[in-house]
C-alpha cells in the first residue's frame, strides 16, 4: 500500500513508510525526545544533544548517527546575522567500517520556521561541513535561514579542503562522496526536523553549485521522492569526463614540448576575443554575449593569434604547440569506450568565446609540473584530474598522470567506468521526478573555465530529446549567463533563485526572464536580463548600457 507524504503526495517506495514507523518507534523509546510538541523550540533543541539515531531511520546502510551538540543561538549572539533565534545541531553519521570517515553534518532550525527545508551542496572534493547559515552564493537576499528555512549540509564523508582527493582510497568514502552522503544526511535530518517542529517539512529543496550542482542532479535522479525543487548551478554532471579532460590538458601543457602557455599569452587570447566579439550583441560592455556569432569568427581569431612564421614572443602570438593546448580544451574529450549512461566524452569549453584562463581556476602559471600539481602552478583542471587518477583510479599516490592516456586507459578502464556510475549525474531518466511535479533551475556561465557550459547544454538537449521540449519546459529552467566564469568573470550574476523556485513549486509561477545584478568589483550594480536558454541578452540600441531594461532576450 502506498502512503501519503508531504502535502498528501503519494510516495511510491514503501520503505519510506517503514522508515517513518521506525522514527515513531525511536521517539517512543526516547521519552525525552517525545515531549509535547508545544514545548518551546529552545527546550526541544537542548534535548537533542547526545541523542543517537538508529540505522533504521536512514534508507542507506549506516551504523547510525550521533548528535554531538545542540544549542540555541540567540538573536543577539556574536556572529549571528540571521535576525532571529535558531537551534544549531551538529552530528555525525557512522560508516559501516571503522576506516570510513564519518559524515559530519550541521542542521539549523529557525524559531520562526516557514515550513520548508533546504539542503545545501558542497564544492570541489568537499571535505568541509556546509554550515547552512550564510547567504547563498550570488543571491542578493537574506540567508535562507533568516527567511525561515531549516537549512542543513554536510562534508560528504571525509575531512580536507576541496582540492584533496586522498579519501578516494576508501571505498565507502567514495560512495558517500558520489551520492550516499546526500541521502544519509537527508534522512537523518528529516527525522530531527519532524521531531523539533512536530511535523515534516511541507517543501524540501536542494541548492548547490559545481560539485553541489552535480549533487542537485544526483538527488533528482536517485532520490526523486525526497525533493520538491532543486537549484543546480554550474553542475559537474560528467565528473569523470571533466577529470579525464584535465589529465589530457595537463599532458598537452607539460608532456608535449612547448605546450605551456604563459599567463601573458592567455591574456592576449582573451583580449583578442573581446576585440572581435564584444560588440556582436550591439554593446561594447566587456561581455561576449552572442557566443554563437562569436564562434563564427573562431577561425579568424585563431589565425590572428598564430605566430605563423613570426618569431614567438612571450605576449603576442602562440606557437602551434601552444594552440594545440587550447584546442584540447576547446574540443573536449572523445573516448573510444563508454562510461556510465553511454557517455563517450566531455564537451569542450568556449575558449575563443570569452573564457578567461589567467585566474586561480584557469591554466597553469608555471612552466614546470610540480610533483603534486596545484591549482595556481599547474591549473585547476589538471591538478584535480591528477588527484583523481592517483587516488580514485590507480589508487597509488605515486602514480604519474602524465603517462596516462585517457583514451587508452588499459587495466584502469573498468575502474573508470565504475567510478563514473558512482560519481556522476549523466542519467537523463528524470521520469519519476517530473511525474511528482519536481522543479529544476540551473544557471551556468558561458565563460566557465572549470565546468564546461557546453556539457550542461548537451545534457539539457538530451532531456529534450527524451521528453520533448514541452515536458522539459514544464519542470526545468536553464539560464546560460554571458561573461560569467566559475564564480568570477566579466559579469557575476546576483539573482534570487530560491524565491523563484519556491514560487514555482508553491504557486505554479514559472520563472521566465529574470533580472541579474552584476557583483563583479569593476562593474558592480549594472544589470542584465537573465535569459532562458537558448536566448541571450542583446542591446536594444537605446538606453543605458548598465540597465537590463536596455536589453532584450534574442535568438542566437
Amino acid at each position: 500500500m502506498r502512503s501519503r507524504g508531504r502535502r498528501g503526495r503519494v510516495i511510491g517506495d514503501s520503505r519510506a513508510a517503514i522508515r517513518f514507523l521506525g522514527a515513531i518507534l525511536w521517539l517512543a523509546a526516547h521519552p525525552a525526545l517525545a515531549a509535547p510538541n508545544e514545548a518551546p523550540l529552545a527546550l526541544r533543541c537542548a534535548e537533542f544533544a547526545g541523542a543517537v539515531l538508529p540505522p533504521e531511520l536512514i534508507a542507506l546502510p549506516t551504523a547510525g548517527a550521533q548528535i554531538e551538540s545542540a544549542a540555541m543561538i540567540g538573536a543577539t549572539a556574536p556572529g549571528n546575522q540571521q535576525g532571529g533565534e535558531y537551534c544549531r545541531i551538529t552530528g555525525r553519521i557512522k560508516g559501516l567500517t571503522p576506516t570510513t570517515p564519518d559524515i559530519r553534518f550541521d542542521l539549523n532550525l529557525p524559531r520562526r520556521w516557514n515550513g520548508r527545508a533546504l539542503q545545501i551542496g558542497g564544492g570541489g572534493y568537499n571535505g568541509v561541513v556546509v554550515s547552512g547559515t550564510g547567504v547563498m552564493p550570488f543571491s542578493p537576499n537574506r540567508a535562507p535561514l533568516a527567511q525561515g528555512y531549516a537549512t542543513f549540509g554536510d562534508d560528504s564523508g571525509h575531512v580536507g579542503d576541496s582540492s584533496l582527493a586522498v579519501f578516494g582510497l576508501v571505498d565507502e568514502a567514495v560512495v558517500n562522496f558520489g551520492y550516499a552522503h546526500l541521502k544519509k544526511t537527508h534522512d537523518a535530518v528529516l527525522a530531527l526536523i519532524a521531531r523539533a517542529y512536530g511535523r515534516p517539512p511541507q517543501r524540501m529543496y536542494f541548492a548547490g553549485g559545481s560539485t553541489g550542482g552535480r549533487e542537485g542532479y544526483t538527488v533528482m535522479q536517485r532520490y526523486p521522492d525526497d525533493y520538491d525543487g532543486v537549484i543546480a548551478n554550474s553542475p559537474a554532471l560528467n565528473f569523470s569526463g571533466v577529470r579525464l579532460l584535465g589529465v589530457k590538458l595537463g599532458r598537452a601543457e607539460y608532456a608535449a614540448p612547448g605546450g605551456f602557455i604563459p599567463p601573458l599569452l592567455l591574456e592576449h587570447v582573451y583580449q583578442r576575443t573581446l576585440a572581435v566579439c564584444d560588440r556582436l550583441d550591439g554593446a561594447a560592455d566587456g561581455i561576449v554575449s552572442d557566443v554563437a556569432a562569436c564562434r563564427e569568427h573562431e577561425a579568424e581569431i585563431i589565425e590572428s593569434l598564430r605566430c605563423a612564421g613570426r618569431a614567438p614572443s612571450h605576449d603576442d602570438c602562440l606557437t602551434d604547440a601552444q594552440l594545440s593546448t587550447l584546442l584540447v580544451m576547446r574540443d573536449g574529450l572523445s573516448l573510444p569506450y563508454k562510461l556510465a549512461w553511454d557517455v563517450t566524452g566531455y564537451s569542450g569549453y568556449n575558449i575563443f568565446q570569452g573564457a578567461h584562463l589567467t585566474g586561480m581556476l584557469g591554466l597553469g602559471h608555471q612552466p614546470e609540473r610540480l610533483p603534486m600539481p596545484t591549482f595556481f602552478a599547474n591549473g585547476y583542471l589538471f591538478a584535480q584530474g591528477d588527484g583523481y587518477l592517483r587516488y580514485f583510479v590507480a589508487r597509488d599516490a605515486s602514480f604519474d598522470s602524465l603517462r596516462f592516456d585517457p583514451q587508452h586507459p588499459g587495466k584502469y578502464r573498468a575502474q573508470l567506468i565504475a567510478l563514473s556510475q558512482t560519481i556522476g549525474a549523466m542519467n537523463t531518466d528524470l521520469t519519476r521526478y517530473i511525474e511528482r511535479g519536481g522543479k529544476l533551475i540551473t544557471l551556468h556561465g558561458l565563460a566557465d573555465e572549470v565546468i564546461s557550459p557546453n556539457q550542461t547544454i548537451a545534457y539539457y538537449d538530451a532531456l529534450v530529446d527524451r521528453f520533448g521540449s514541452d515536458q522539459v519546459n514544464g519542470f526545468m529552467r536553464l539560464y546560460m549567463v554571458p561573461g560569467f566564469q566559475h564564480g568570477s568573470g566579466a559579469f557575476i550574476p546576483s539573482v534570487d533563485l530560491l524565491s523563484a523556485l519556491d514560487n514555482w513549486v508553491t504557486h505554479g509561477a514559472s520563472p521566465e526572464t529574470l533580472t541579474a545584478v552584476d557583483i563583479a568589483a569593476a562593474t558592480n550594480g549594472r544589470s542584465r536580463p537573465l535569459c532562458r536558454y537558448p536566448l541571450f541578452p542583446r542591446y536594444s540600441g537605446k538606453g543605458n548600457l548598465n540597465l537590463a531594461s536596455s536589453f532584450v532576450c534574442a535568438e542566437p
